[in-house]
């Protein structure tokens, strides 16, 4: 086991029973490369302000960057009863390099060693997330692209409501991961402080230069006050909560996946190797990788709560609660990234139902806000025109009678406004292309979205 940094002080050895509860190495051990990218910094900077001699520097960062290739390897063999990583690391290095690796730990703490640690790992993390982000996004507005000219059954309430394009359905997904990614972004912000310098909590009197570790490391700015550095969370928290809304998209983009492969919609056919069948019904083919998506958001918005309820009763300065708040980011990071993957693969594998939803679309229901507006073009009042279509609805289609097949007479007995040509907007493709309003879903507004989209997504 690694030898405890903080041991000589100690007369008695800390039980097995504390060194098992108290070590994080089991967690922490996906930090190692940023720790000793920060040890090399750091080393460099203590040679440079000659607070240890060059040679021993030297040494120390000869260690370290073959410390370095074994851990990027994965020929590096964590010791799980090390206390943590930094101590682990210590220890390896103090094997190689012997007296000189004493002399790295000047001028820090483990309290700034770790805050560095995860804002560097953060980084890190928030690019490979918005990367991926990106490539679903690219993979639905593909989707949508090969199926523009499809129209749907929009729904409220999981009501038929109106026709909508499939390609706009989709680019609503676009327009909110869009803007998780941004926030995701925003937060990098935030995380991109240095804390090393701060210390245990107060600083230092050896003649360090954080600015110069701050560039070897490629942080953007420092940070500014030594207990909050080593302290606050608060960039974690906003990660996870960055993480949280985008987990909510998500999980009803599944839901709405889900629905559409059921036997009720049938508007997609999701491919085989995303679903599962039953041990008892032979015939079930189940969206369980999707369900599985859906409950795993709970997963994510658990790690955030439980971040949040670990911090609210900290006093200021460093607390050793602190040690957990890595495993709920680590999870909800690692939850998130194979989301994100799955659903770029499952998006390149749907089949869409076009036939089944042709069939859907001769519910004339659909169109009834179409035959309102109709009306209030020849100067009929909304509230007017929605009685008529109402009373319309209830003679007609809620007793299975199509509104189609009303005569000219008939037509006039619900207003004299209603003339022949109204039957040419019971019509999916009308009904799109009736929508005129910015954002809506006529085909060559949606038409023009996609390229948009197109153009930002590949710049």
């Amino acid at each position: 086991m690694s030898k405890k940094l903080w041991g000589t002080r100690f007369s008695k050895k800390t039980s097995a029973l504390t060194d098992k509860f108290t070590s994080s190495i089991s967690f922490d051990y996906r930090l190692a490369k940023y720790d000793i990218l920060g040890s090399i910094a750091h080393a460099k900077m203590l040679a440079k302000q000659k607070i240890i001699p060059t040679k021993d520097a030297a040494s120390i960062i000869k260690g370290l960057n073959f410390i370095l290739k074994d851990v990027q390897s994965g020929k590096f063999k964590f010791d799980f009863q090390a206390e943590d990583v930094h101590s682990n690391i210590q220890d390896i290095l103090s094997k190689k390099i012997g007296k000189a690796a004493q002399r790295l730990h000047t001028a820090r703490s483990r309290n700034d060693q770790v805050a560095l640690d995860i804002r560097m790992y953060l980084k890190d993390e928030i690019d490979e997330m918005a990367d991926l982000i990106t490539l679903l996004e690219k993979t639905i507005l593909k989707f949508a692209k090969n199926n523009s000219k499809i129209i749907i059954p929009g729904y409220t309430h999981l009501q038929v409501a109106q026709c909508v394009l499939l390609a706009h359905h989709l680019l609503a997904y676009i327009s909110g991961l869009e803007r998780d990614k941004a926030r995701l972004i925003d937060a990098k912000k935030r995380v991109d402080l240095m804390p090393l310098g701060a210390c245990a909590f107060s600083g230092t009197g050896l003649p360090i230069d954080r600015g110069y570790v701050r560039k070897q490391l490629g942080f953007k700015d420092l940070t500014a006050n030594s207990i909050d550095s080593v302290s606050d969370r608060d960039f974690i928290v906003e990660i996870l909560a960055d993480l949280s809304i985008l987990s909510v998209h998500l999980s009803r983009i599944a839901e709405d996946l889900i629905l559409w492969s059921t036997r009720e919609f049938n508007f997609i056919d999701i491919d085989f190797s995303f679903c599962t069948g039953s041990s008892i019904m032979p015939h079930k083919k189940n969206p369980d990788v999707l369900e599985l998506i859906r409950g795993s958001v709970g997963k994510i918005h658990g790690d955030l709560s439980s971040v949040l309820i670990l911090m609210k009763g900290l006093p200021s300065s460093y607390n050793r609660d602190l040690q957990l708040d890595k495993p709920p980011l680590f999870n909800a990071i690692d939850t998130m990234k194979d989301i994100l993957e799955i659903f770029i693969a499952l998006f390149g594998n749907i089949v869409i139902e076009k036939e089944a939803i042709a069939a859907k679309l001769m519910d004339e229901s659909l169109f009834s806000v179409d035959i309102v507006e109709y009306l209030i073009k020849k100067g009929v009042s909304y509230r007017e025109a929605h009685d008529i279509v109402g009373r319309m609805v209830r003679d007609c289609l809620d007793k299975g009678k199509k509104i189609s097949s009303l005569t000219d007479h008939e037509l006039k007995k619900y207003s004299d406004k209603l003339k022949p040509d109204v039957r040419k907007i019971l019509n999916a493709w009308v009904s799109v292309n009736l929508k005129s309003s910015y954002g809506g879903t006529n085909p060559a507004l949606v038409g023009k979205q996609l390229n948009l989209w197109s153009k930002k997504l590949n710049a």
